[in-house]
């Protein structure tokens, strides 16, 4: 992948260094096993990888076996998310892809766009602040306010969609799809039908359909006053530096 400064990565570097930044992103601690799930590879293939990412000063490895990236790390990592995003956001705003699609296409776009192209097609589209699932594009700071998962509103409580968690993405392509084909985008209000402790029912626009809750997990609203007072509220991830 192409860089405009700053030491070589290669394309197994890019991978583990965006990961280790989106699992930080959804607040949880990067661990080996973690990221073996994420990257759908064996623990031993993690643990060498680590010693590599390790040795070339990518991150810093704790007694616990904890991950975080160095400071360098860290600028290439929030480089190759940018990108990432950036090219989503194009795909969905410009070429007309769902956002499933958009997902699976921008891995692809992602290693074969030079900086120079992103950089152009961020700016053409006045260089917007999130990816389309509402993910901030590292630098910028999004506009929504405070944010709860989907499970966590009452029934007969709307919301508008912010954001779908980067596990969503990578480990349940399958909700994107879902979504997708019930016309829901960011900023797209549901409503919560009903629910129980295995499944959300909810409707936007048309007839109630079935989500999992651990899939509703996934999906963050910013909720009314309302509901906003009856659940503790998270804050989404804060963006990452400009590179």
């Amino acid at each position: 992948m192409a860089r405009d400064s700053g030491p070589a990565t290669t394309m197994t570097t890019d991978r583990y260094l965006e990961t280790i930044l989106c699992i930080e992103g959804e607040g949880e601690t990067v661990r080996p096993g973690r990221l073996a799930t994420w990257l759908s590879v064996s623990a031993p293939t993690v643990t060498a990888a680590i010693g590599r990412l390790e040795r070339d000063g990518w991150i810093d490895v704790a007694e616990d076996r904890s991950v975080t990236l160095t400071e360098e790390g860290r600028r290439a990592a929030s480089a190759i998310v940018r990108r990432h995003r950036v090219l989503e956001r194009w795909l969905v705003d410009v070429l007309g892809f769902d956002w499933a699609t958009a997902d699976m296409e921008a891995d692809g776009l992602a290693v074969a766009f030079s900086d120079a192209v992103v950089d152009r097609l961020d700016a053409s589209m006045g260089w917007p602040v999130t990816c389309p699932h509402g993910n901030a594009i590292p630098g910028r700071v999004p506009g929504y306010g405070e944010l709860v998962a989907l499970v966590e509103l009452h029934p007969g409580a709307a919301a508008p969609i912010r954001r779908i968690s980067e596990v969503a993405e990578h480990e349940a392509r399958a909700l994107l799809t879902t979504l997708a084909d019930h016309g829901i985008a960011e900023g797209t209000e549901v409503e919560v039908v009903g629910a129980d402790a295995t499944t959300l029912s909810v409707r936007c626009g048309g007839d109630p359909f079935a989500l999992p809750a651990e899939s509703a997990r996934w999906i963050w609203v910013e909720p009314p006053t309302r509901e906003a007072d009856a659940a503790e509220p998270v804050r989404s991830a804060p963006a990452t530096p400009a590179r």
